[in-house]
């Protein structure tokens, strides 16, 4: 992991207060379960005042293998994000080709799409549908300081992708399983992504999130109750407070922009992986209800 460090530009940056959502002191059973329009997590929480830096008059500053995360140009085809079958059929293309010449990786997979809105999910959810899937479709924003996927999730999502996507491939040196995030709305949005330097969380202070894709949330004990193979189930990474995480966001953000940042990156002498949380932005009278699309992929290096 790169150490803690940080240039004089970034002191010159405007902060806007709020409050982060951690995980809370105590020894919890942590698990999220998603389901149509709908999220839950077991555990305590506890809200945290922090101060987030707002990084758009220093775009150019931000590297990935530096801070974890970058904001790029990149302009897209699509008119409307909300056209499943367009969005799956050119933008998930458009996402690889565009990881690809960001990172100098040989290939990149999409993985997968999920708008998330802080709008009334009632106008997108008309009713529950069985058989669940967590992707493609609508759910509010990520409320909590986490990552999506831990170190063993990660390792076991790329092998795996490699494996179906590139069977007669000559295997890789390096991947990075990585989030492609956009917003859609118009700006000044009102609950922005927060992503926060990766020097400045290392390891020791986080904890594991088992995720369970369900169409009904179960209730009481049924919630944390054993579960035979969880600890090597799909996981996110979720984090305990920490006054030194370095948060940033970008005011204001259009439709060209996308902020890119890890989950995690193979190759660990890099800053190799960036949390993130969604937080409500005072800054702006004027704020707007956010949408925003994110695509999770893995890049390849042969």
């Amino acid at each position: 992991m790169a150490t803690q460090t940080h240039s004089d530009i970034e002191d010159t940056a405007r902060t806007t207060q709020t409050m982060i959502r951690y995980l809370a002191p105590g020894d919890f059973v942590t698990r999220r379960y998603v389901s149509q329009g709908e999220e839950m997590n077991t555990g305590e929480y506890a809200d945290y005042e922090m101060s987030i830096r707002d990084g758009m008059p220093i775009r150019d500053h931000f590297e990935l293998d530096k801070h974890g995360f970058m904001l790029a140009k990149s302009p897209t085809k699509i008119a409307d994000f909300h056209d499943k079958e367009e969005v799956t059929r050119v933008y998930e293309r458009e996402t690889e080709q565009a990881i690809c010449r960001l990172t100098g990786a040989d290939k990149a997979v999409a993985r997968g799409w999920m708008i998330r809105t802080s709008l009334d999910l009632s106008d997108h959810i008309q009713e529950k549908s069985e058989n669940y899937q967590h992707s493609g479709g609508v759910q509010p924003p990520a409320g909590e300081a986490h990552i999506d996927f831990n170190r063993l999730t990660a390792q076991k999502v790329a092998e795996a992708t490699y494996k179906e996507h590139f069977p007669d491939g000559p295997g890789f040196k390096r991947f990075i399983a990585t989030s492609f995030w956009r917003t859609f709305s118009p700006g000044p949005q009102d609950v922005p992504l927060a992503v926060c330097d990766g020097r400045s969380a290392p390891e020791g202070n986080e904890a594991y999130n088992t995720l369970f894709v369900v169409d009904e949330f179960p209730e009481g004990d049924a919630l944390t109750a054993p579960v035979e193979g969880e600890d090597q189930m799909i996981a996110a990474t979720i984090f305990r407070y920490d006054p030194q995480h370095r948060w940033w966001y970008f005011s204001d953000m259009n439709k060209d922009d996308v902020l890119f940042f890890k989950f995690y990156d193979s190759d660990e002498s890099t800053t190799w992986r960036c949390p993130h949380t969604a937080f409500r932005d005072s800054s702006f009278s004027d704020a707007k209800p956010r949408e925003s699309i994110e695509v999770r992929s893995i890049a390849f290096f042969e």
